[in-house]
């Protein structure tokens, strides 16, 4: 999955702003009880590596990808693993699009 959204506040500023958000960003993106594990993320130059494990009840799914962070926009490859064909990829795309949004501004 991959989502680009632009900004305008420059990419020191955004990569503090992505920093800081990271840890809420998966909270709430699907309905039910899910919940979030064992986050690691680190930075190379404007390029975020992140991973973590999301629970639903007795699945263990871990997710993992990038945040590329330039002047305009900021880009998110992740792979969902088995939790993408659990729930339709595109509703999780659009409920984390709108979280980053909120997150991010």
């Amino acid at each position: 999955m991959r989502i680009t959204i632009s900004h305008s506040k420059g990419q020191q500023q955004m990569m503090q702003t992505v920093d800081r958000a990271f840890d809420d960003v998966f909270r709430g993106v699907v309905p039910g009880p899910l919940t979030i594990s064992d986050q690691q993320k680190t930075w190379a130059g404007s390029v975020m590596r992140f991973s973590l494990i999301a629970r639903m009840g007795f699945i263990k799914n871990p997710i993992s990808g990038t945040v590329e962070v330039t002047e305009r926009d900021i880009t998110i490859d992740a792979d969902l693993g088995m939790l993408g064909n659990l729930i339709p990829a595109r509703e999780v795309q659009s409920n984390l699009e709108t979280r980053l949004r909120k997150l991010l501004t």
